[in-house]
């Protein structure tokens, strides 16, 4: 292997690492975007709850918990606790981007892009807004935000990954 060939190598594994980090960012202001609009929004008409459709509400709420609410936490030590883990659990999700070869590594990244939104909002408020209300007639189900969606969908899709994955090997 000569410097060319050196060359080509780090260039392309730059270019991979920049296309990568793109794709969190753009997925993080997304996030951001939508969670800023709303509590503007909110600030100037003083009304928290929007109804958009039947099904569909905005409704602000602060969530000191994790995934949709659970586990939320007034004492600041407990607090402080799960927002570092999940810092650390982001470390290892950025190790797994980084060791993935195939297709899943996006799958990591749109986890990734939704986790950085919300550890950004935890250390920046306090908390994290959510503001997605799904509901059917009172039935209610969790409020969440833009960066829970990427997070839930990243998932998903890394599961059926793995089930369809693991299916193709095992033939």
């Amino acid at each position: 292997m000569d410097v060319r060939d050196i060359q080509v190598l780090i260039k392309i594994k730059v270019n991979k690492f920049l296309l990568n980090s793109a794709f969190v960012l753009i997925l993080f202001f997304i996030d951001r975007f939508s969670k800023v609009y709303v509590i503007e929004l909110v600030e100037k008409t003083e009304i928290s709850e929007i109804y958009i459709t039947s099904f569909l509400n905005s409704y602000l709420v602060w969530n000191t918990g994790i995934a949709f609410g659970l586990f939320s936490f007034s004492n600041e030590f407990t607090y402080n606790l799960f927002t570092t883990l999940i810092a650390l659990v982001n470390l290892i999700i950025i190790y797994l981007a980084i060791v993935t070869k195939d297709f899943r590594r996006y799958f990591f990244l749109l986890i990734l892009g939704g986790s950085f939104g919300n550890l950004f909002d935890r250390l920046f408020y306090g908390s994290v807004p959510d503001f997605i209300d799904f509901h059917i007639g009172n039935f209610h189900w969790f409020i969440f935000n833009i960066a829970d969606i990427f997070i839930t969908v990243g998932i998903i899709c890394l599961i059926l990954a793995e089930l369809l994955y693991k299916k193709q090997r095992d033939v």
